[in-house]
């Protein structure tokens, strides 16, 4: 797999309107269970990315979770809204195992200019300091909006991209028109990634035809802090819980008649899960 999705805390510090919140109980894994999962996952995947839901700088021994990745050979990805980036980023740098941090900046959803330079600044800041490290940053707006007249609409990030762009001068407009999903490069190891804002599957939503394609269970996985094992990170709820690896191993998990039938489905362009067949993100993939 490209990578397995650890989700290390289902807490969040933001209550944000692309993000329905959680009804699993609050939670953060304990170091030793952490470990105890990286070596499960080990065998099928060099890559953790430690998010499902949840803000993981809330973690309070984030720390140690990194260098636990580290002195069991594998590689991390983080993905946070950046705010307690000026009290918890210290907790990141200089850690080997970290690979990339991607700083989800549509979370930041109104204010005003001061406002904007509070939030984002810090955010430059870490980022610069960390690619200097070896580290990859990936500034994250994935808020566009389809219309008929462009594309992506991005009139609210107006001023955001403004400021980035007053901060990295070589980058060019940022604004300007790309295909969704792709970046423009502000610096070295340093990105801007824009795309459309997606709907979170859910089992309220409309089902459609079925038809379409996903990577679940081929390129990712993931293990909810709980232990639930789902077969992809858009499954926040473990609607799809494939089994618990606090009660069985990781890779009998990924052999389990559901398991394998919904990948031998996705082989047909068939959503045979009843959330697969209402998530939109799927349609990403034909």
């Amino acid at each position: 797999m490209h990578k397995v999705y650890l989700e290390i805390t289902s807490i969040c510090n933001l209550s944000c309107s692309f993000c329905p919140p959680t009804e699993r109980k609050a939670e953060f894994i304990q170091p030793e269970e952490f470990r105890r999962r990286l070596r499960e996952v080990k065998p099928y995947t060099s890559l953790v990315a430690l998010h499902v839901k949840g803000e993981p700088l809330m973690h309070p021994k984030l720390d140690l979770l990194l260098d636990a990745c580290e002195e069991e050979g594998l590689q991390a990805v983080i993905t946070t809204n950046g705010t307690l980036l000026p009290t918890k980023g210290y907790k990141l740098l200089g850690k080997p195992a970290l690979r990339q941090v991607n700083l989800s900046l549509h979370s930041f959803e109104e204010g005003d200019q001061e406002e904007l330079d509070r939030y984002l600044m810090p955010l430059i800041e870490f980022a610069r300091e960390a690619a200097s490290s070896g580290v990859f940053v990936s500034f994250r707006l994935w808020n566009g909006q389809e219309t008929d007249e462009q594309p992506s609409a991005w009139a609210h990030n107006e001023r955001l991209l403004a400021r980035l762009a007053q901060q990295f001068p070589d980058s060019g407009d940022l604004s300007r028109p790309l295909p969704p999903g792709s970046g423009i490069r502000l610096a070295d190891r340093l990105y801007l990634n824009r795309d459309l804002q997606f709907d979170w599957p859910s089992m309220s939503a409309p089902e459609d035809d079925g038809h379409g394609f996903c990577h679940g269970l081929r390129t990712q996985a993931a293990i909810l802090a709980n232990g639930t094992v789902v077969p992809c990170c858009l499954d926040g709820e473990g609607v799809i819980g494939l089994g618990d690896v606090k009660e069985r191993p990781f890779g009998e998990i990924l052999e389990t008649e559901r398991a394998l039938r919904l990948k031998e489905g996705f082989s047909r362009r068939v959503a045979v899960e009843e959330l697969c067949r209402k998530c939109g993100y799927r349609k990403k993939f034909g």
